[in-house]
């Protein structure tokens, strides 16, 4: 933006005092809150992220600096907890996606598990990628494989948590023809999402900056992504 165009020191000071007021005033309704829902607390959390929102663009528009804080939107939040105050039962649902990364390297894997199969079970199953992840599966926990990705070419991309309330524990053998159906987010306890696209902004931000370095070796301008 041009210069006269810019928002003044004082614009961007009042925008900052606005949001230590939001913030004072969502700490005092978290406080003194009536429930779980409490309408006050909802209130003075949209107050807070519409003020943080608008000091991060003024002070981007005055400085070219952002705030290292993130609100998250309508469609990153769960709708309100519906579930039982005191849970009897709870399921906790994992995804996992990956890519694969080095085939050959997986049936490597998949070809030592079946020569250490003193049984011979699934014999020639590490010919094909989706015969030796079978195998891979069948030979170690989803906590191991995770942590060992790359020994199996295996990338890791997103990946998420949800843990869920219950009334009772499902009666053996119930949910397990379609066990990720039927989910009701209203009795989410808590979720944790892990996203490579945080990595891949933070890689696209070193590599903006190697490539915006002057002849003489000085980093030129950097404009972040708005």
């Amino acid at each position: 933006m041009s210069d006269a165009a810019q928002p003044t020191a004082a614009e961007v000071r009042a925008a900052a005092e606005a949001v230590k007021t939001a913030l004072d005033r969502h700490l005092a309704a978290v406080e003194h809150r009536s429930g779980e829902d409490d309408p006050t607390v909802y209130e003075a959390f949209n107050e807070l992220a519409a003020a943080a929102e608008a000091y991060d663009e003024l002070l981007y528009d005055r400085y070219d600096e952002v705030t290292p804080f993130e609100i998250p939107g309508a469609e990153d939040t769960l709708p309100p907890y519906t579930g039982p105050e005191e849970p009897n039962a709870l399921s906790v649902l994992i995804r996992r996606d990956y890519a694969v990364a080095e085939p050959q390297r997986l049936m490597a894997q998949a070809r030592r598990i079946e020569a250490a199969d003193d049984e011979g079970a699934g014999a020639d199953a590490s010919a094909t990628v989706h015969g030796a992840l079978g195998i891979l599966f069948g030979e170690f926990e989803a906590d191991e494989i995770a942590s060992r990705h790359k020994e199996f070419g295996l990338e890791e991309a997103d990946s998420t948590l949800w843990v869920t309330a219950a009334d009772e524990p499902a009666d053996p053998g119930e949910w397990l023809e379609a066990p990720f159906e039927q989910v009701d987010p209203q009795r989410v306890v808590c979720r944790f999402d892990v996203s490579t696209v945080f990595d891949d902004e933070f890689e696209d931000d070193i590599e903006d900056i190697e490539d915006d370095v002057d002849d003489d070796g000085a980093p030129a301008r950097l404009e972040a992504d708005r």
